[in-house]
């Protein structure tokens, strides 16, 4: 894979966790329960060391991140902003919102995963960072469906 479309790939996948680690710490603000805060505030962290960790890599191969938010972020961000001011902060709204989030970041992952001959340990830390975004997708709908209950 040439530098240019690694780059392209890799600040996607930065945008991405931009993203989530914003539309958690948002959300942790938004919601009233101490469980939620909890499972939010690991999320957040979660997205901050994926970040650091894919950061560290476009440096290694000399690549740099655009400073730019994602256009899709900066729509789920608000509409965790507007949802939760209309349902005054209902925990299953805020989690449709999380999962919608998740669904974005599992199909990011899941077209990084596709590209072919990624340099150095990419390959290796993408996969790691997948499974990580992939449980984090399940628990959230796991505890989005608990609460239609």
């Amino acid at each position: 894979m040439d530098s240019k479309a690694t780059q392209a790939l890799l600040n996607e996948l930065v945008q991405t966790l931009k993203d989530g680690e914003v539309g958690y710490a948002t959300a942790l603000t938004d919601v009233e329960d101490q469980d939620l805060k909890e499972v939010f505030k690991k999320y957040a962290a979660q997205r901050d060391g994926y970040l650091t960790e894919i950061e560290d890599q476009m440096h290694q191969l000399n690549l740099k991140a655009e400073e730019d938010t994602s256009i899709t972020g900066t729509v789920h961000r608000a509409f965790i902003n507007i949802k939760a001011a209309i349902t005054s902060k209902d925990r299953e709204s805020i989690l449709n919102e999380c999962e919608r989030g998740e669904d974005y970041a599992v199909k990011a992952y899941q077209t990084a995963l596709k590209a072919e001959n990624l340099p150095g340990q990419l390959k290796s830390i993408i996969e790691k960072q997948y499974q990580g975004v992939r449980e984090a997708h399940d628990a959230i709908k796991s505890l989005r469906d608990a609460s239609k209950k």
